[in-house]
């Protein structure tokens, strides 16, 4: 007969069996599987370790070029504008750094920047009560300044058509006696009556929450920079702006010398207004810059306003991923092909085939 003390037995006499065969099992595989596990951490270690240098190598190469760009610029760029003046536009969402950047290009070729203005995201919000609003400041200022207002496109399309004819001119009233210039002379009265009027008008937008203002944008510019949003949507949607973004260029270039719409290499892939602008016909009328977040970016901004200035062709700039057709300007724009020209003047007339000997 079976007692306890067997079924005690018995069970201790299992567990010794399954202790004993896992000692000797894993005192078996223990050379081999380490040895595995051992090569392939040390192998996934060694190719971390080159991919940081890599990156380590790349960042400082990258921190090079950027320092290089900057010291060049000056004499990259000296007299490339001399005596235009530079309005910079921004959409919400752009870099303060390539403002600042861009504006300091600028000063390096010899332009000034009359401000900035900043369209805010009721700019662009289609709540009907905003529309009912833009619409609204769009009838009351194009009526006191005597505009008519085009009958077609957007009420933004119409707020940027007021705002371009009272703060851009064809012509850069600050490089009056230019050799190869065929500008007139505007009266101090009548300078001041427009910017006057050109401050009331941006108050107007202003007071309504659709723009802001620094400097005195109200100093009319020939050139404009338009700088779009950082970065595009994270879900990977279109951006809002970027439908909007096209016509508006459209209003600027047909009122400046010369329009750049200018953004940063992370905010310019698909979907966004850079991507857009460079899929629309537009794109023929104005050049595009997409790593204006880099010195060499900027540099190509102001590259770009001296060839549309001189009656070059509209350029796709930047990084080849982001849809441009070339890093920078070929060749290169000299100050003889740029700064001497009126933008007054066709690029088939006689006149400016003088301005560019």
């Amino acid at each position: 007969m079976i007692d306890f003390r067997y079924h005690l037995v018995s069970i201790v006499a299992v567990f010794l069996a399954l202790a004993i065969g896992i000692v000797l099992g894993a005192a078996e595989l223990q050379g081999p599987t380490y040895n595995i596990l051992n090569h392939t951490t040390a192998k996934l270690q060694n190719e971390y370790d080159q991919t940081r240098g890599q990156l380590a190598t790349a960042q400082a190469q990258a921190n090079e070029g950027e320092s290089y760009a900057q010291a060049v610029e000056p004499a990259v760029l000296r007299d490339l504008l001399t005596g235009q003046r530079l309005l910079i536009i921004t959409e919400p969402g752009a870099q303060s750094s390539v403002v600042s950047g861009i504006t300091a290009a600028a000063a390096d070729a010899g332009a000034s920047v009359t401000g900035q203005i900043a369209l805010q995201p009721e700019f662009f919000a289609t709540s009907s009560t905003t529309q009912d609003s833009l619409n609204q400041t769009n009838l009351d200022v194009a009526h006191s300044a005597g505009i008519s207002l085009a009958n077609s496109g957007s009420y933004q399309q119409q707020a940027v058509q007021v705002i371009a004819s009272e703060v851009l001119v064809k012509s850069p009233k600050s490089a009056l006696g230019q050799s190869g210039s065929s500008q007139t002379s505007v009266s101090p009265s009548a300078s001041a009556d427009q910017a006057s009027n050109a401050q009331a008008m941006l108050g107007a937008y202003a007071s309504s929450g659709f723009l802001n203002t620094t400097g005195l944008p109200a100093t009319q510019a020939s050139l404009v920079v338009v700088v779009t949003p950082q970065n595009v949507p994270s879900d990977g949607t279109a951006d809002p702006l970027a439908q909007v973004l096209p016509p508006l260029v459209a209003e600027l270039a047909a009122t400046s010398s010369a329009t750049v719409v200018a953004g940063s290499s992370a905010g310019s892939g698909s979907g966004s207004p850079m991507a857009v602008l460079r899929s629309n016909n537009v794109a023929n009328q104005v050049s595009t810059v997409d790593d204006a977040d880099l010195a060499s970016g900027q540099s190509v901004v102001i590259q770009a306003l001296a060839i549309l200035v001189a009656g070059g062709k509209a350029g796709s700039y930047g990084f080849a991923d982001n849809g441009a057709s070339a890093v920078a300007p070929t060749p290169a724009p000299t100050p003889s092909a740029s700064a001497s020209v009126s933008p007054t003047v066709t690029p088939s007339s006689s006149s400016t085939k003088k301005a560019k000997k």
